[in-house]
C-alpha cells in the first residue's frame, strides 16, 4: 500500500541524513525524490504543487530547534528529524481535518445514500457501513436500489444474510420509489438508519445522476457518502467533482487501499472536493471498515507505522485477559502448535498481511523497496499444522522423521518446508524464553510474537532479485576483507 509515495519519502530522508545543517541545496533534493513519488502515485498535479512549496517553505523559514523537551527530558533533535516532521505535518493538513461522524436528524429514520462508479466496491462498502452502524447500536436495514443489476441485488441480500440485517427490494418498482418505500418499511420493521445501496456506471453520465438526484430529492437523506476506488488514480478527483457538484456529498468512503494502489486519492480527493474522507475499506471482511485517521495514514506513508491503528484492530478480535494470558504463556517458552494456529487466525481476522506489517514502526521502511508479501504463506502454515494430529500439536517435540514425512503427505507441501516450519518454531519457542519480564506488557498489549512473521519464513517476503545479489556481494566482500587481514598478518 501507498509504496510508491513511501518510497519518495524514504529517499528525500536518506538524502538528509547525516547532515548537520540543512542548506537549500539539500531540501531541494529532498523535496525532487518527493515530487516524482508523488506523481507517479497518480497525486493531482495542483495537490502536489501546493504541498511541495509549503514543505519547502516551511524547512527553509523556521529555525532549526536542534533540542528540544519531551517528556521532562532534553533531547536532540537533528535537522533530518525536523524536516520528517514538517512533512508528517504537511500530509496531516492535507488530508484533515478529519470528521467521520454519520449525520442523525430529527425523524426517526436516518436515510444514508451510498453513490459511486460501477466497480469502486459500493455494495460490499454498503454493507461494511450497515455493519458499522449495528456495532454502534444502530438497528440498520439496506435497500437494493440498483435494478440494473440483478448480481447486485442477490450480492447485498447474501451479505444482508450474513449479517442478520433486514434489505430492502421492490422489483417492478424504479429506484426513487424504492427509496422513498423503504424509509416506511423500515419504521414499520424498527429500524432507524437506511442505506441506499444506488445503481453505479462504469462512466458519468446524465441518465445516472439525474436518477441520483431524483433519489435524494424523494428521501432526503441526511447523508451522502461517495465510494471510491483508490485504484483509479486521478480520475477519482474528477468523478468526486461531479457527484459533489451535482448532489452535496457529505464524504467518501475510499476502498482497495490495501490492494495494488498507487494511493494518490487518498492524498488528492480531499484537498479538490473539500470534503472529508470518512472510512477506509481495508480487505473483504465486512468488519474491516477504518474509520479514517490522516495521523495514521501520515505516519505509514513516512514509514513509521501505525501502532494506535494495529491496536485497535486487534482490540476488534481478542479479549484483552486472553492476550494477556497467552502473552505469559509464549514467554515461558511453553507454547503449542494449537497456540500458534490461534495466532495466526487473529492475524487473518486483521486483515492482510500486508496491512498488518505496514502498521508496525518502520513496517515499509524495514522492507527491501520492491518486496512483496504473499498472504498464501499464512494458509500454507496453517495446512501444515491441521494435518498435525492432536498430540503433535500438543507436544512438539514429539515430532520425528517418520511423523514429518505423513505431515508432509497430509499438507500437500514438500518435506524440506515442513522441517523448516518446526525449524522456526522451535527456535521461536527459544527465543521467547530468553526474552525478560519486563517485554510482558508490551506483547501483551498486542497479543502477538513479536517474531510472528519470522515464522512464515521467507517464501511470505519474496524480495526482488537484485537485492538478493546485492546482498550475495556484500558477503563475497566482508571474506575477501577477512582473507586480506589473514594473510597480512
Amino acid at each position: 500500500m501507498l509504496e510508491l509515495i513511501s518510497g519518495g519519502f524514504k529517499k528525500a530522508q536518506d538524502l538528509l541524513q547525516g547532515k548537520t545543517v540543512l542548506q537549500e541545496k539539500h531540501i531541494d533534493e529532498a523535496i525532487k525524490e518527493i515530487r516524482v513519488s508523488l506523481l507517479e502515485a497518480d497525486v493531482e498535479f495542483h495537490v502536489v504543487k501546493g504541498f511541495i512549496e509549503s514543505v519547502k517553505t516551511k524547512a527553509i523559514g523556521e529555525l532549526v530547534q536542534t533540542r528540544v523537551s519531551h517528556g521532562g527530558k532534553r533531547m536532540r533533535v537533528s535537522p533530518e528529524h525536523h524536516f520528517v516532521k514538517i512533512c508528517y505535518d504537511e500530509l496531516v493538513n492535507l488530508m484533515g481535518p478529519v470528521d467521520t461522524s454519520i449525520a442523525f436528524g430529527k425523524r426517526p429514520v436516518t436515510a444514508i445514500m451510498m453513490v459511486g462508479l460501477q466497480g469502486s466496491g459500493k455494495t460490499t462498502s454498503t454493507a461494511k457501513l450497515a455493519r458499522f452502524m449495528q456495532k454502534s447500536g444502530k438497528k440498520p436495514m439496506m435497500v437494493a436500489a440498483d435494478i440494473y443489476r440483478p448480481a447486485a441485488i442477490d450480492q447485498l441480500k447474501v451479505l444482508g444474510s450474513r449479517l442478520d440485517i433486514p434489505v430492502f427490494h421492490a422489483p417492478g418498482k424504479n429506484p426513487p420509489q424504492i427509496c422513498r418505500d423503504s424509509m416506511e418499511a423500515a419504521a414499520i420493521k424498527g429500524c432507524d438508519v437506511v442505506l441506499f445501496d444506488t445503481a453505479g456506471r462504469t462512466i458519468l453520465d446524465d441518465t445516472l445522476m439525474g436518477e441520483l438526484e431524483e433519489i435524494k430529492q424523494i428521501s432526503d437523506p441526511e447523508n451522502i457518502i461517495l465510494v471510491i476506488d483508490a485504484m483509479i488514480g486521478q480520475e477519482s478527483v474528477n468523478v468526486a467533482r461531479e457527484f459533489d457538484r451535482r448532489l452535496d456529498l457529505s464524504g467518501f468512503i475510499l476502498t482497495k487501499l490495501d490492494g495494488d494502489a498507487r494511493g494518490g486519492a487518498a492524498l488528492s480527493i480531499k484537498e479538490v472536493a473539500k470534503k472529508p474522507i470518512k472510512f477506509l475499506g481495508m480487505g473483504e471482511s465486512l468488519d474491516r471498515l477504518e474509520e479514517f485517521r490522516p495521523e495514521g495514514l501520515a505516519s505509514r506513508i513516512l514509514g513509521h507505522g501505525d501502532i494506535v491503528g494495529l491496536v485497535k484492530d486487534f482490540e476488534e478480535v481478542v479479549d484483552e485477559k486472553k492476550a494477556q494470558e497467552d502473552a505469559e504463556k509464549i514467554l515461558k517458552g511453553d507454547f503449542t502448535f494449537n497456540d500458534f494456529l490461534k495466532q495466526l487466525k487473529v492475524m487473518k481476522k486483521m486483515g492482510s498481511l500486508t496491512d498488518i506489517i505496514g502498521k508496525l514502526p518502520l513496517g515499509q521502511l524495514g522492507m527491501p523497496q520492491g518486496a512483496q508479501i504473499d498472504d498464501r504463506e499464512l494458509a500454507r502454515v496453517e495446512a501444515v499444522i491441521n494435518s498435525m494430529t492432536n498430540q503433535e500439536r500438543d507436544y512438539p517435540d514429539c515430532i520425528n522423521e517418520s511423523r514429518i514425512g505423513r505431515i508432509a503427505a497430509g499438507c500437500g507441501q514438500p518435506r524440506n518446508k515442513v522441517v523448516e516450519l518446526i525449524g522456526r518454531f522451535n527456535s521461536m519457542r527459544q527465543l521467547m524464553r530468553g526474552l525478560g519480564s519486563g517485554k510482558k506488557k508490551a506483547i501483551g498489549k498486542l497479543g502477538l510474537s513479536p517474531d510472528m512473521t519470522g515464522m512464515l519464513g521467507r517464501e511470505g517476503l519474496t524480495q526482488p532479485k537484485k537485492k538478493l545479489v546485492d546482498l550475495k556481494k556484500r558477503k563475497d566482500k566482508k571474506k575477501a576483507a577477512k582473507k586480506s587481514k589473514k594473510r597480512n598478518r
